[in-house]
């Protein structure tokens, strides 16, 4: 999504030289989110909220490595229209997917109870709270590659999250 007025491409900061502490933090917080959750579930909440939040740039990083670990294209393309397309999408995926929109668009009106109490019934509770994590986790980098304007593919990631 570009915004009027904004220039996408040009010189900002580089946040992981600038702050490497709070970098650093970051990639710790994401790495504690994932752990135990299945890798290809992460993939698919933070291809969705990237999609959303018009990240280009980690929307080319998650589904680069979700097709490195072996999703298909086939369902790559569906994630838009997951609702539309459920086969394609296990009911956990499908309720990961429904909170990751929810929560990435959390200002139109928060999270539903009906969108939280799938999740709830699908996730244990550390579980839920680790996608949840997870979540915040993609936000948070698509809002700091916007906002620094990082270019999808023009560079190789600094540390794995």
């Amino acid at each position: 999504m570009t915004v009027e007025g904004t220039t996408t491409g040009s010189i900002r900061v580089d946040f992981a030289e600038a702050v490497p502490k709070a970098f650093k933090a970051l990639i710790s917080f994401d790495a504690a989110a994932r752990e135990g959750l299945d890798p290809a579930l992460v993939e698919l909440v933070q291809i969705r909220s990237s999609q959303l939040n018009g990240c280009a740039y980690c929307l080319h990083l998650h589904t680069s490595e979700a097709r490195e670990a072996g999703e298909s294209e086939e369902r790559l393309h569906m994630i838009s229209v997951w609702r539309e397309a459920g086969s394609f999408f296990t009911e956990p995926e499908r309720a990961a997917l429904g909170l990751a929109e929810a929560v990435t668009l959390v200002s139109g009106g928060g999270v539903p109870d009906a969108v939280y109490r799938r999740a709830a019934a699908t996730f244990g509770e550390e579980e839920l709270a680790r996608l949840l994590a997870v979540i915040l986790a993609v936000n948070t980098w698509n809002r700091i590659a916007l906002s620094t304007a990082k270019a999808p593919g023009a560079a190789p990631r600094r540390a794995r999250r």
